[in-house]
This record gives C-alpha cells, sequence and structure tokens, in this order.
C-alpha cells in the first residue's frame, strides 16, 4: 500500500509564504505525477500545480507566478512553495500520487494524502 505524508501549511499573513512537501511511502516502483490540489470550505477540490516525472509542470492560473512545485524522483517527494499569499488562497491542501505503479504489480493508482490546511489572513 502506499502512503502519502504531508507536511507544511499552517496561518499566515496575506504577503507571507509557506511551503508544503509530501513524501509517498510504499513499495514504490514509479509514480506518473505528484502534485497538489485545494479545497476551501463550500467549494470544490481543485488542481493546485502538478509535476510529472520528467519535471513537467502544470498550474492554476490563480497561481502562477506565485507558486512553485518541485519534485525529488529519488525520495518519491513532491514541494509546493507558496509566496505572496492571498486570502483566497485559504484552503484545505491535499497532495495526490497519480499513476503510481507498486513494485509487486503493473497496475497503476491513484492515492491522496489527508490534508493539510494553509489560512491566509488578511
Amino acid at each position: 500500500q502506499v502512503q502519502l505524508m504531508e507536511s507544511g501549511g499552517g496561518l499566515v499573513q496575506a504577503g507571507g509564504s509557506l511551503g508544503l512537501s509530501c513524501a509517498a511511502s510504499g513499495s514504490i516502483f514509479s509514480i506518473a505525477a505528484m502534485g497538489w490540489y485545494r479545497q476551501a470550505p463550500g467549494k470544490q477540490r481543485e488542481l493546485v500545480a502538478t509535476m510529472t516525472s520528467f519535471g513537467s509542470t502544470n498550474y492554476a492560473d490563480s497561481v502562477k507566478g506565485r507558486f512553485t512545485i518541485s519534485r525529488d524522483n529519488a525520495k518519491n517527494t513532491v514541494y509546493l512553495q507558496m509566496n505572496s499569499l492571498k486570502p483566497e488562497d485559504t484552503a484545505v491542501y491535499y497532495c495526490n500520487a497519480a499513476g503510481v505503479v507498486l513494485r509487486s504489480s503493473f497496475n497503476r493508482n491513484n492515492y491522496w494524502g489527508q490534508g493539510t490546511q494553509v489560512t491566509v489572513s488578511s
């Protein structure tokens, strides 16, 4: 089985910065893409940023220029550096690992972390 362990998040004032990290553990052979999604109260979960194992990135328009995603393939870890935070960035941030292939199987599965709260005060 695969577990995603998130860390980071918390409370910050508008204009501040926070960093998130997420490490995938288990008998993992490869992970096609890792990334971050967020869900604000009363809203649907939305993509924040993703990165493939080859380094291709995808960002939500609302975070372009402010957030940076990075990844350590050897450690199966993904990071999200969030700068110039705004109150509208307040949400629970979820780590996602997509296209995970285990050493014991050729099936591809997706996994989610438990979520970490990011609160930006005005």
